[in-house]
């Protein structure tokens, strides 16, 4: 030991102590590059499922159209009664305009003096446009089904409801 000094030694241990860090930074390195790959594959597979579920979530689907209430006035008209035109009219201008508004919601009058139709619809407002419309359709037939002849109905489903009567509300 004649031949190495203090000096020479204190650069070995240093040499050595670099080594063993290094080694260890290595595996540490290698730990996070590991980690990284994980954590790609988990952000992968989120996104995926992610995509999947706002594709699902587009799909139209049909609406719920289960009946909460129908109403009818006890007061009726008969075949061939100018009403019966209003009404028509009426019917028919709430199933096509009430799903173009802005927040599915209408309100008409029939342009027929002799006899006039009132009316209002509306629907949810967290459903396409389209199913706005086949739920007014729906309670169209179950004002028809339910109500007859009469001057006047309320037809309240889920996701809709439809209103027509004789009078201004």
């Amino acid at each position: 030991m004649r031949g190495i000094s203090i000096f020479n030694l204190q650069k070995i241990n240093h040499k050595l102590l670099s080594q063993r860090r290094s080694s260890r930074e290595e595996a540490q390195a290698k730990e996070i590059m590991g980690l990284a790959r994980h954590i790609t594959a988990i952000s992968a597979a989120i996104l995926v499922v992610g995509m999947v579920g706002s594709v699902c979530s587009s799909v139209e689907s049909a609406p719920n159209t289960q009946v909460v209430t129908v109403l009818c006035n006890s007061e009726v008209y008969f075949r061939g009664d100018p009403f019966a035109i209003s009404l028509a009219y009426v019917i028919a201008d709430l199933e096509t305009q009430t799903p173009s508004r802005k927040g599915y919601d209408y309100r008409n009058i029939s342009p027929y003096p002799n006899a006039f139709a009132y009316g209002r619809a509306n629907c949810n407002k967290n459903i396409t446009s389209s199913d706005c419309e086949k739920c007014l359709v729906a309670a169209n037939t179950t004002m028809i089904s339910g109500c007859g002849s009469r001057i006047g109905a309320r037809a309240v489903l889920l996701d809709c409801s439809m209103r027509y009567e004789q009078y201004p509300f």
